[in-house]
């Protein structure tokens, strides 16, 4: 499900959803994008925070930005990966040569870390553990592309064939932040989606 109304999609989208559930929802990023305190890409799956009122949406939005947040992704992705985790410290931008892209880059790019740990390895892709340090669009794609493991398939990054149209493995497992009125820790978990189970049970 696309997060929000854009150029192609105007209706079924996330916030058409939250809009007909509640009319309630933080005005912060405008009309197109109410209660939206931020995206997942396209085809990834898991766990989004949404905001009711501005107040929520701004104390959410700085706990991003002082990346404060806990955020946990699971990754299905090409090769067996040697080393139980990595870091990947490598800015990223718009891709030079394809500006519907991004990619690892020095030019007009964000800091970007993506940490990650090995939780299975099969004849030829590696179940993987993602954690954000930094929020840049498409970052665990293009991360993972750019040391040599694309995630599997992945229409835009994935450099192999697709499995199925369902999009790419990539799940957002884990959400964790301090809650806006309560000041308590609060973490949601979700589990892993049956597109993503099917893909994974063809390697196992």
């Amino acid at each position: 499900m696309v997060v929000h109304p854009a150029t192609g999609n105007n209706s079924g989208t996330l916030v058409n959803a939250l809009l007909y559930h509640s009319k309630n929802l933080s005005k912060v990023n405008g009309e197109l994008r109410p209660g939206i305190v931020h995206r997942i890409d396209a085809f990834t799956t898991g766990l989004l925070v949404v905001a009711k009122n501005d107040f929520a949406h701004e104390k959410l939005a700085k706990q991003l930005e002082e990346k404060t947040t806990h955020r946990k992704y699971v990754a299905l992705v090409w090769g067996v990966i040697k080393n139980d985790t990595g870091t990947i410290d490598a800015p990223i931008g718009r891709d030079l040569h394809d500006r519907k892209k991004l990619a690892v880059t020095s030019h007009n790019s964000k800091d970007a870390v993506t940490h990650f740990r090995v939780l299975a390895r099969y004849k030829d892709v590696t179940l993987i553990e993602v954690k954000l340090e930094t929020g840049r669009t498409h970052q665990i794609r293009v991360h993972m592309n750019y040391i040599g493991y694309p995630v599997v398939n992945d229409p835009v990054y994935g450099r192999k064939k697709l499995i199925d149209k369902t999009g790419q493995c990539l799940h957002a497992k884990e959400l964790g932040f301090i809650h806006p009125r309560t000041g308590e820790y609060v973490e949601f978990t979700t589990d892993l989606p049956e597109k993503f189970i099917n893909i994974l049970n063809q390697f196992e």
